[in-house]
């Protein structure tokens, strides 16, 4: 059954939704965005397309859409965010999503993304939010943790979707298949990403991959991982790399650097927190080709009980559905060969990452940070202010 259409992006950001659901015949009638990088961004590769600036502003949707996307802001969700909630000042604008659909009575599909933090914000307050607006608008709901790693992607990246209908059944969409998680590779073989501006609490950790990229850090900048090379050099990716680690063409985010008053990270921003462009794409994928939903692989998910990874609901009952996190297994692009735009940390970067390790009391792979402190000295040593 062929379930393409005409659809809105609102929280559309550099077009990661409306990119990867237009390869499977969605046809984007509509944009909202405030930011003005991505603005830009959004102008240029969507000419064609109306874009508006503030949702609060924005009054009705277009009368024949039959999806609405929406990756509404995650600052006041994610662990890297203030963790605000869902009623924080970003994160509450999903709020707007629910009055627009409201207003036009209810589209064929709504499809939601974010971080996987809204499952345990608010000890589960901001999922029931969510789900309880739904369903009072006569929604069917079911959502998937997904790892942009399934789709081939070298990027440890985990996302909520989440899909919701009143005419079809979203489980037939995100459950029709699952592959299993993948084996993590040989730490010891394979390229290992890391964040340099950590190193006190957390470090990001992938084999064989970045960790997601994301838009800040917590020495407040917008900034690339790093990467240890089986060499033992220590490497950045550059903005190129990060627009392909998510999907998009290298300069994709290009038009940004139009924008007067824009930081140079500014595009790290827009990258980091936009949507892969293939996990868009597998979800258009399969709203074109639904497969049946068996119960067997359920089971009741109490009022109480923290969010599963996967669940569906409807008429404030919901339940959990065993299931991983990789959906497809698409051939696998090893980051040794992926990194086309990288260039060597520099001694600033590096002596800053290794003063904060030192500080904190975090355990790390056997020789890491010996190759660390030898990336040092090739550059040079410890500069006299270190970040």
């Amino acid at each position: 059954m062929a379930s393409t259409g005409s659809m809105v992006g609102l929280f559309a950001g550099i077009g990661g939704l409306e990119l990867g659901l237009s390869a499977h015949g969605w046809r984007t009638e509509l944009l909202c965005e405030i930011d003005p990088g991505a603005q830009a961004v959004l102008g240029t590769r969507f000419p064609d397309v109306p874009l508006h600036g503030d949702v609060t502003k924005l009054r009705s949707l277009p009368s024949d859409i039959e999806l609405v996307a929406a990756g509404f802001p995650c600052q006041d969700l994610s662990q890297a965010g203030r963790t605000a909630g869902i009623t924080g000042e970003r994160s509450g604008l999903v709020d707007e999503v629910f009055r627009l659909v409201r207003r036009k009575r209810g589209p064929r599909w709504l499809l939601i993304e974010n971080v996987p933090f809204m499952l345990q914000l608010g000890r589960g307050a901001a999922m029931r939010h969510i789900t309880d607006a739904l369903e009072d608008l006569g929604y069917m709901w079911a959502y998937r943790v997904v790892d942009a790693r399934a789709f081939g992607l070298p990027q440890r990246r985990q996302r909520v979707l989440m899909l919701a209908s009143r005419t079809d059944d979203p489980r037939e969409v995100l459950f029709g298949e699952d592959a299993g998680e993948r084996p993590e590779d040989d730490p010891h073989g394979h390229p290992c990403g890391f964040y340099w501006t950590e190193g006190v609490r957390g470090l990001g950790w992938a084999v064989n991959a970045v960790p997601t990229l994301k838009g800040g850090s917590s020495v407040g900048i917008a900034s690339p991982p790093a990467v240890r090379l089986p060499s033992g050099e220590i490497v950045t990716p550059g903005l190129v790399d990060a627009e392909r680690l998510q999907g998009f063409d290298p300069d994709w985010t290009a038009p940004a650097t139009d924008v007067g008053g824009l930081r140079a990270g500014h595009r790290w921003k827009l990258v980091g927190n936009a949507v892969s462009v293939r996990m868009a794409s597998w979800v258009g994928a399969r709203l074109d080709a639904p497969r049946a939903y068996t119960t067997d692989r359920q089971s009741p998910l109490k009022p109480g009980d923290p969010w599963p990874s996967a669940a569906w609901g409807r008429d404030r009952e919901a339940y959990r559905v065993h299931t991983s996190t990789w959906p497809v297994r698409e051939p696998y692009e090893d980051l040794s060969g992926f990194l086309e735009d990288s260039r060597l940390l520099s001694a600033r970067a590096t002596a800053g990452f290794l003063k904060r390790a030192r500080m904190g009391n975090l355990r790390f792979q056997p020789g890491f940070i010996d190759d660390v402190e030898n990336h040092l000295d090739r550059m040079g040593g410890f500069p006299e202010a270190a970040a």
